[in-house]
C-alpha cells in the first residue's frame, strides 16, 4: 500500500489504534520541547506524574516568551524551569538563546522523528521532515513520561507545488496564499504535506516559514520531504549525520490535492483582524504604516533577515515610521553581526530587539492607538499585539521593510534590484547557551548528545547539579495545580457567555505583559478569563458558581495555552457547548475535565442567550444527549466530542485527577 509521507512517520509510531480516518490513535514521542509561557505549568505536571526522569528520547526547556522582566515573577519562573530541566534531565535553552522553533529547527531537529511542543508553532520542525504538533502542556508531560500522544488520525492534505518564487516574493507569500484559499478552519484534522518539483526551489528555513503558520489553518502539522536541500542545510548546522531521505511514496492517496505554482505568486498580505484576510499587497498599497516589526518564529532566520539587510544599506527608516527587528536566534544574530549586517540594520535607524518572541504576544512594542502595524508574525487576532483597537498586518520581511522605508504598505517589486538571498555553506555554531542534561547512566555528555543527535555541542555552560541534587528554586508566584473535580451525573448551570464564530486562546485568556507572568498562578491569572471580550465574566463565574460557555465554529483555534482550559476549570467551567472545536483547544478542555459538547443542528446555537438556565445528564454511553433550557422550556440535542478514552478522563475530573486516582500510578489508557 502506497502511504503519504506524513502515514509512513504515524506507521512507525504508531503505539495504539488504527490509522483510519478520524480514528483515536497513540503515538510514540521521539521528542518534546516547551517554552517559559507554558512550561511551569507542564514541568508542574510532569511532576504530579511522579516520574524521575525522562523518558522520551530528546526534551528541550526553552527560555524565549516571558523575557520582560519588569517584576520577578518571570525571573523566579525561569530559575524554576532551569531547576527543573536539570532534575530530570532535559536540555535547558538559556535566555537570550532564541526562539524556541528556531533554534530547535537549526540545533535539535531530525528527519522522521515525532516532535511534540506545548506551543502551537511547534509545525515549524515540519520544514525538516519532522511530524511536528503542538499540544497542551498536560499532554507534553506526558510525552516526556514515555505516554503516547492521543490524537484522531488526520487527513492527509496534499499540496502540489509547482514553478518557483519570483524576485521579492517569499515563503510567506506561500502559506498567506494559501490561508487566503483555504480559511483558518481549512487544515483542521489535517496534516498539510508537501510535494512536487517546487518544493526543490525552497530552502528550509522557508519550508519552515509554511510549516510554521500551518497553524494557522488550524492544521494538526504540516510536513516537507526529507531531501538533499534538507541534507545541505543539516551539514551546514553541523549535524548531517541525523539526516534521512524521507518522501512519500509514489501513487499514494491524499484526501485532498492543491496545487499552487510558485511563479505565480505576488507579494501578499493579511489584513485586520484574521491571518485568513488575505489580498496582493498592491491592493492596499498607500496604506500609512506607523510601526513595522520584522522577527517572530515565522521569520526571522539569517537567510531573511539577511535580505532585510541588503536592503536598507545606505537607507533611513522613514521618520513616522517606528522598526524593530529580533533575529530568532543568538546563531542568527551572532552572523548578522559577524557578516557587518548587523551594522546596516542599525544604521538603518532600526530597533534591535533581543532573540525572543516578544511583540510577537504582546511582551512589548505595542502600537500607538488605533495604529497601523506591519508584522511578519503569524496571528493578528484582536489586541494580540497589546493595543486593543490597532490595525496589524502580516506580512513578508521584504514586504515590512520596504513599508517601513516609503512610510506607507508598499508592494517590495517598486525597490528594484531584489536582494540576494545567502546560500550558507557553514552556519556559526556556538552552543553554549544550551545546558544538555547529565544522566546516571551517562557518564559523558558525549553520551547524551549521541542519543539525542546533538553532537555539536561547543563552548558548553557547566553543569552543575542533576537528578536529586537539584535543589528546585520556587518563587512565591508558583502556585500549587489545582485538580479538576469528577464528572456529576446531572450538571445545572447559567450560560457565562456567548460568543461567536474563530474565537481564539488569546479571546479566551489573553496574553501579553501584564497577563503571561501570571501562568504559574491559576488563581491569579482566572481573573483575566475573556477579558478581552467581557471584563465581568470572571466576577460572573464566580458569583454564579460555575456554568457553561456557549461558542460558534472553531472555538479555541491559535495557541496551545492549555490555561485557556485550566483557568474556566479554576471558575468552574464544566461544558464548554458550540458548533466546532480547534483540535488542540478540544484535547486541553479533555485534559482538565471540561465536556466538549456541539450542537448536533448548528441552528440550535441560535436558542441559547447568556444567562439561560441549562441543565445537562451525563450518559457516558450516550451518542447524543439532551439540553434542558430551563427558563425558556426548550430541549436541544448535543454531540460529545469524546472518545472512550475522553469520557474516562472527563468523568475523572481530567488527566491529573485520574492519574492520582489510578491505584497502579500512571497507566497508558
Amino acid at each position: 500500500m502506497s502511504l503519504t509521507l506524513a502515514e509512513k512517520i504515524i506507521q512507525a509510531h504508531l503505539i495504539s489504534g488504527k490509522m483510519q480516518i478520524g480514528e483515536k490513535i497513540g503515538l510514540r514521542i521521539d521528542q518534546t520541547l516547551i517554552q517559559d509561557a507554558t512550561g511551569t505549568m507542564a514541568w508542574l505536571q510532569f511532576e504530579a506524574l511522579g516520574v524521575s526522569r525522562v523518558k522520551n528520547e530528546l526534551a528541550v526547556s526553552y527560555i524565549d516568551h516571558n523575557t520582560l522582566q519588569c517584576g520577578f515573577e518571570n525571573a523566579d519562573d525561569h530559575q524554576f524551569l532551569q531547576d527543573m530541566a536539570a532534575k530530570y534531565g532535559a536540555y535547558f535553552s538559556r535566555l537570550g538563546n532564541g526562539i524556541c522553533h528556531q533554534v530547535h529547527l537549526e540545533r535539535f531537529g531530525q528527519p522522521g522523528k515525532t516532535l511534540l511542543g506545548s506551543d502551537s508553532h511547534t509545525p515549524t520542525g515540519g520544514g525538516l521532515g519532522m511530524l511536528a504538533m503542538g499540544a497542551g502542556g498536560l499532554d507534553v508531560a506526558l510525552a516526556m513520561a514515555g505516554e503516547p500522544f492521543y490524537l484522531n488520525m488526520p487527513k492527509v492534505m496534499g499540496v502540489k507545488l509547482t514553478g518557483s518564487l519570483s524576485p521579492w516574493v517569499t515563503a510567506m507569500d506561500v502559506i498567506l496564499a494559501l490561508l487566503g484559499r483555504l480559511t483558518v478552519k481549512g487544515g483542521v484534522d489535517c496534516v498539510m504535506e508537501y510535494f512536487g518539483e517546487g518544493v526543490k526551489k525552497l530552502s528550509v528555513p522557508h519550508r519552515a516559514t509554511i510549516t510554521n503558520m500551518g497553524a494557522e489553518l488550524g492544521a494538526t502539522g504540516s510536513v516537507f520531504p526529507s531531501d538533499e536541500i534538507t541534507q545541505e542545510f543539516l551539514q551546514a548546522q553541523g549535524r548531517s549525520d541525523v539526516w534521512r531521505e524521507l518522501s512519500a511514496d509514489e501513487g499514494c492517496n491524499y484526501s485532498q490535492v492543491i496545487e499552487l505554482n510558485l511563479s505565480e505568486l505576488e507579494p501578499m498580505i493579511a489584513r485586520p483582524h484574521s491571518p485568513d484576510n488575505v489580498c496582493p499587497v498592491k491592493n492596499v498599497a498607500g496604506t500609512k504604516v506607523d510601526q513595522v516589526l520584522i522577527g517572530s518564529c515565522t521569520n526571522s532566520s539569517y537567510e531573511l533577515l539577511s535580505a532585510v539587510a541588503q536592503i536598507v544599506k545606505g537607507r533611513t527608516v522613514h521618520p513616522l515610521v517606528s522598526l524593530s527587528i529580533a533575529p530568532g536566534s543568538r546563531q542568527v544574530l551572532n552572523m548578522l553581526a559577524q557578516n557587518n549586517e548587523l551594522d546596516h540594520l542599525i544604521s538603518t535607524g532600526a530597533r534591535i530587539l533581543e532573540s525572543a518572541c516578544g511583540p510577537c504576544i504582546g511582551m512589548g512594542q505595542s502600537p500607538s492607538s488605533a495604529g497601523n502595524s506591519l508584522r511578519t508574525f503569524n496571528r493578528n487576532f484582536p489586541g494580540r499585539s497589546g493595543t486593543k483597537d490597532a490595525n496589524v498586518y502580516l506580512v513578508s520581511p521584504l514586504v515590512a521593510i520596504a513599508s517601513a522605508l516609503t512610510g506607507m504598505i508598499t508592494d517590495p517589486r517598486d525597490l528594484g534590484q531584489p536582494p540576494v538571498l545567502p546560500k550558507v555553506e557553514r552556519f556559526l555554531i556556538n552552543d553554549n547557551m544550551v545546558i544538555p542534561p547529565q544522566h546516571e547512566k551517562c557518564h559523558s555528555r558525549s553520551d547524551v548528545e549521541r542519543e539525542s543527535g546533538f553532537n555539536s555541542l561547543q563552548n558548553r555552560s557547566p553543569i552543575t547539579a542533576f537528578g536529586d541534587d537539584v535543589q528546585v528554586r520556587r518563587g512565591p508566584n508558583i502556585q500549587p495545580l489545582p485538580l479538576g473535580q469528577p464528572l456529576p451525573e446531572k450538571l445545572t448551570g447559567k450560560v457565562l457567555i456567548k460568543v461567536g464564530d474563530n474565537i481564539s486562546t488569546d479571546h479566551i485568556l489573553p496574553a501579553g505583559a501584564e497577563v503571561l507572568p501570571l501562568r504559574s498562578n491559576i488563581p491569579a491569572i482566572s481573573r483575566y478569563v475573556f477579558a478581552q471580550v467581557d471584563k465581568e465574566f470572571s466576577k460572573r463565574a464566580q458569583k454564579w458558581g460555575g456554568g457553561f460557555i456557549v461558542g460558534g465554529v472553531n472555538y479555541g483555534q491559535g495557541s496551545s495555552r492549555e490555561h485557556a482550559a485550566l483557568a474556566p476549570m479554576y471558575l468552574g467551567i464544566r461544558a464548554v457547548i458550540t458548533k466546532s472545536f480547534a483540535r488542540i483547544h478540544q484535547a486541553n478542555l479533555v485534559n482538565f475535565g471540561i465536556l466538549p459538547l456541539c450542537f448536533a443542528d448548528p441552528q440550535d446555537y441560535d436558542k441559547l442567550s447568556q444567562g439561560d438556565d441549562l441543565e445537562l445528564t451525563w450518559d457516558n454511553g450516550a451518542s447524543g444527549l439532551k439540553l434542558l433550557v430551563k427558563n425558556k422550556q426548550l430541549e436541544i440535542k448535543l454531540t460529545p466530542q469524546l472518545s472512550a478514552r475522553d469520557k474516562e478522563l472527563v468523568e475523572a475530573g481530567g488527566t491529573l485527577a485520574w492519574v492520582k486516582g489510578a491505584a497502579a500510578g500512571l497507566i497508558i489508557i
